[in-house]
């Protein structure tokens, strides 16, 4: 049952607009919030939120120096995001192409 809440927030972190747009943005580098602001069409309230979410999907890792906050893409999150995308698509080794009702 944890891997279901495992694999659930992982996708959740993919399964949005802005998040997929802060994901793209920070494939250039890590970068503070104060960028990903400039760069996006969304207020520091809902950066924050999305934020929250994809940290705890893994896929962002953030890093605080003195009042900044710095987020970048997480290696180990994308790897687990890759494994588990290839276990949940795999098909098993009796699968049918057609079975009677």
């Amino acid at each position: 049952m944890n891997e279901y809440k495992t694999t659930a927030k992982l996708f959740k972190g993919l399964c949005d607009e802005n998040r997929l747009r802060i994901i793209e943005s920070l494939q250039d580098g890590e970068k503070c919030a104060c960028t990903l602001l400039d760069e996006l069409p969304i207020v520091q309230s809902t950066l924050s939120h999305h934020m929250k979410i994809l940290i705890e999907s893994t896929i962002v890792t953030s890093r605080k120096e003195g009042k900044w906050t710095y987020y970048s893409l997480c290696d180990e999150g994308r790897k687990l995001a890759l494994d588990l995308l290839e276990k949940i698509l795999e098909k098993n080794k009796e699968y049918q192409m057609h079975q009677s009702c």
